[in-house]
């Protein structure tokens, strides 16, 4: 088949959704398919097999002051599509999405008399272009990793004041994705926790959603021979000062299990960590904490395998790459029961209530004093990313849904 895949912000290191086009785009590829990925900024690293089309903006939502002025182009900013994503933005609206969708519809149009797609695959844009993108007589259906509604009521939960609360309902674009999810010809889920949640908020009938599990490059996570395991470090991924991934839980817990034990935080070099640094302050446990700061892929594989446990305590998962990433590298994980990650970890590792810290610490000294079966749990855990989270098998997935529609 010949597939256009659509991602508003392609480059694997500005989030899950670069990350998500390039495994889904390369794997397509190999399994004989034409792919074409219309991106855009930042732009996509190198993908084997596939062709890129990039579809510029002028970065309004990042942009401040007078940076905002194309220097080559100073009146671009008054043709219709760009005065749009700049007056929104400046209300506080994440709009790029939506600009990138109706970008995306215009340069389809004219690309398709001369190249005619089988399906086009949006990765969680839903902007109202894919509305008009439907008259190009192509079916179109999504991703959808999880609905955004989540999202927003994590900030409301954690909002300090009515403004920053406020400022949160104008950047979430629920309603758009609400309207168009439910017009798609399918959308495509990464769990069936995600599935049911994209019932309920979105209205997305559950008969018109298809899972596909996320894959794992096992070239990357894996069991590593020449990293030996460090007695007591238990390791936690991901921002702290994201509210849904249960730092403050994993925080509580580790005052309740004995002193030799210590907690290594990945969490990419957030800048703010105000609260985390309040939070470890009053619980007395700063020295017991170590922060990595930004590092290296590689460096986050060998901090998987020196980990003797790895802690996943989210209040919320679309599906959870920390634990995946942890059980590929043969951690054993304990998460919480947030979202997909029960369904991610399964019978490899252990799961506790969200938002129980006692729970938490409890499950944490039981596994920690138990060698034989912590050795257990990572060889299950390597086996079911092995058979459960692959590209491949994700993509077949995909593959079938679109042959329902060709």
């Amino acid at each position: 088949m010949r597939i256009c895949l659509l991602c508003y912000r392609a480059n694997p290191y500005c989030g899950g959704q670069g990350i998500y086009l390039k495994y889904v785009a390369e794997e397509l590829a190999r399994q004989g398919h034409e792919v074409h990925a219309v991106v855009g900024p930042p732009w996509p690293l190198p993908m084997k097999g596939v062709t890129v089309h990039r579809i510029p903006n002028r970065e309004y939502f990042i942009r401040k002051g007078l940076r905002v002025i194309d220097e080559r182009d100073p009146f671009d900013i008054f043709s219709p599509i760009n005065l749009y994503e700049y007056l929104s933005t400046r209300l506080y609206s994440f709009s790029e999405i939506n600009a990138f969708s109706i970008r995306a519809f215009l340069y389809l149009k004219e690309l398709l008399p001369g190249l005619r797609f089988d399906i086009i695959h949006d990765n969680q844009c839903l902007g109202y272009g894919f509305l008009l993108m439907k008259s190009l007589g192509v079916p179109l259906v999504a991703t959808i990793h999880h609905p955004l509604f989540i999202d927003l009521e994590n900030v409301i939960e954690r909002g300090a004041s009515f403004y920053s609360k406020a400022k949160a309902v104008m950047f979430y674009p629920l309603q758009m994705q609400r309207i168009v999810s439910k017009r798609l010809d399918h959308i495509i889920t990464v769990s069936e926790d995600s599935k049911r949640k994209n019932a309920h908020y979105f209205g997305v009938p559950l008969e018109n959603q298809t899972v596909a599990y996320n894959g794992l490059d096992r070239t990357i996570f894996r069991s590593l021979k020449n990293v030996r395991k460090k007695k007591g470090k238990i390791l936690f991924v991901g921002n702290v000062e994201d509210g849904k991934k249960g730092f403050a839980y994993a925080a509580k817990a580790l005052p309740l299990v004995k002193d030799d034990i210590t907690l290594t935080v990945v969490d990419g070099g957030a800048p703010h960590h105000q609260k985390t640094d309040l939070l470890l302050k009053n619980l007395g446990i700063g020295g017991r904490v170590e922060f990595t700061g930004k590092i290296t892929e590689a460096d986050l594989v060998r901090h998987y395998n020196e980990a003797e446990l790895a802690l996943v305590p989210s209040t919320y998962e679309g599906f959870g790459f920390p634990a995946a990433e942890a059980m590929s590298c043969g951690t054993p994980v304990i998460a919480s029961d947030g979202g997909a990650l029960p369904e991610v970890v399964g019978d490899a590792g252990i799961v506790v209530p969200a938002r129980d810290h006692l729970a938490l610490a409890d499950a944490i000294s039981s596994v920690m004093a138990d060698p034989k079966r912590r050795a257990s749990m990572s060889r299950h855990g390597i086996e079911r990313v092995e058979t459960e989270f692959t590209w491949e098998r994700a993509v077949r997935t995909m593959v079938e849904v679109y042959e329902k529609f060709v």
